[in-house]
């Protein structure tokens, strides 16, 4: 048993059943108050999100998850090909599978599988992927008040917000827990 207060960012743990991960992790001290943790967490299976608030001493089920490396090989409609980098099998998932995930996946991308009582759950990104931009329409001239952005499409087909400066082919730095960019990668 793990208590609500040990959850930390990545933690799995069950509760009412179902599988969690934490995806952020807040303690929160009220004055003359219990104090109450809030949690983010994904639900494994169906990659939906949730807030939840607990007490610290709540208690869950430890839950412990085999991770496998695997290897993105290519994408046949909606299924993506992956091969585990040390037996070589090879896996398929469905577009519902990945829950998003494709959006950030090119070919030779290394991810986590994730395997819990012989079930496999899905699959874990790096925290921060490099894509090129293949598509970025140009910033219009003398619009510079504030933070101005312009959507950009990226060489896995996602679309992500970015200041006005980058250009076709360069190589940008993307946060896949959030979607967001992050930097543009120095050549």
């Amino acid at each position: 048993m793990i208590s609500a207060s040990d959850l930390r960012q990545g933690a799995v743990f069950k509760h009412e059943g179902i599988l969690w991960e934490t995806v952020q992790f807040h303690h929160i001290q009220r004055p003359r108050l219990a104090p109450l943790v809030r949690i983010k967490m994904r639900n494994i299976k169906q990659g939906t999100l949730n807030e939840r608030t607990f007490s610290p001493s709540d208690k869950f089920d430890e839950v412990s998850i085999e991770e496998r490396k695997l290897r993105f090989s290519y994408s046949q409609s909606d299924t993506f090909h992956f091969m585990d980098t040390t037996s070589y099998e090879q896996y398929e998932f469905s577009k519902e599978q990945l829950a998003g995930s494709e959006k950030y996946l090119k070919e030779e991308s290394e991810i986590i599988m994730m395997i819990h009582e012989g079930d496999i759950l899905g699959i874990k990104l790096p925290n921060k992927v490099e894509l090129a931009v293949t598509d970025a329409p140009p910033g219009i001239k003398g619009d510079t008040a504030g933070n101005v952005t312009k959507p950009v499409t990226l060489e896995s087909g996602a679309v992500v917000d970015v200041p006005l400066f980058i250009n076709e082919g360069d190589v940008l730095r993307i946060d896949t827990r959030t979607g967001e960019y992050i930097e543009r990668v120095k050549k």
